[in-house]
């Protein structure tokens, strides 16, 4: 019975192994923190980004920010939403451009098969590419006399 309670304990520790990784402290230094404020003054660079990357709290960017902001200093609010804005509104651009790029491929590769038609019609007489309201080949019938005379 003792070994039972020992594999059941031994097995909800490694289950939240990876939730207790030792927690370690890093500094900052004061001219590292002003820059990446100032990044974010200037929108090159967001507070999530900051934090993931650097494996930075918000609350300690925030602090950051209360600290070495020249915009909090004057009281001077900053809108955020903008630069998520501008972002989205370049990605639509690109989305854009990409896919002018590729109906651009697609065209081209239309007119290429369409000339091929037109080369291999005209060396082998035959007729290849149907044009609309033209008349069935002699060896095809119409669907609709078949189901008639079923």
């Amino acid at each position: 019975m003792l070994t039972k309670k020992l594999v059941y304990i031994m097995a909800k520790v490694s289950y939240f192994e990876h939730e207790t990784k030792p927690q370690f402290q890093r500094h900052f230094s004061d001219d590292f923190k002003r820059k990446k404020i100032r990044e974010l003054e200037r929108n090159i660079t967001s507070i999530p980004d900051i934090c993931k990357t650097y494996s930075v709290s918000r609350s300690s960017v925030y602090k950051w920010i209360y600290k070495y902001s020249v915009m909090a200093k004057k009281q001077v609010k900053q809108v955020v939403e903008a630069k998520s804005d501008t972002q989205k509104i370049k990605a639509l651009e690109d989305r854009i451009k990409e896919l002018e790029r590729v109906v651009g491929q697609k065209q081209l590769l239309i007119e290429f098969k369409e000339k091929m038609i037109e080369i291999a019609e005209s060396t082998y007489g035959v007729d290849i590419k149907k044009k609309l309201g033209s008349k069935l080949s002699s060896g095809t019938t119409s669907t609709e006399k078949r189901t008639g005379e079923n």
